[in-house]
């Protein structure tokens, strides 16, 4: 995986084009959960979704999923496997997500 930089998203619309504010995932259990699109970006071919379900806005924490696409079309999501694409995935999330330190008294 190629490192990205907070310049490098382009911000997309297609999970919510295709199913609204929320998605609903089926977990390991068999059991499906709720989940808020927060945002969903481009980073150079590979597309990423960020979700938080009620419980973890309760804690303030969110998932990463990668953006597929089905071969009918559809924005699939899937679990991040690698450590580091998911690592650098949340480090630019949560530098987006900072106060400018400019702003800053």
């Amino acid at each position: 995986m190629s490192y990205f930089e907070a310049k490098d998203i382009v911000y997309t619309n297609r999970l919510f084009e295709t199913f609204g504010s929320y998605v609903e995932l089926t977990g390991e259990d068999g059991d499906g959960e709720v989940y808020r699109i927060l945002k969903e970006f481009q980073l150079g071919t590979q597309g990423y979704a960020v979700l938080q379900s009620e419980a973890m806005s309760k804690e303030g924490e969110v998932e990463f999923f990668r953006i597929t696409i089905s071969q009918d079309g559809h924005p699939e999501l899937e679990t991040i496997e690698d450590d580091e694409e998911w690592e650098n995935v949340a480090e630019l999330f949560d530098e987006l997500n900072l106060p400018d330190a400019m702003d800053e008294p």
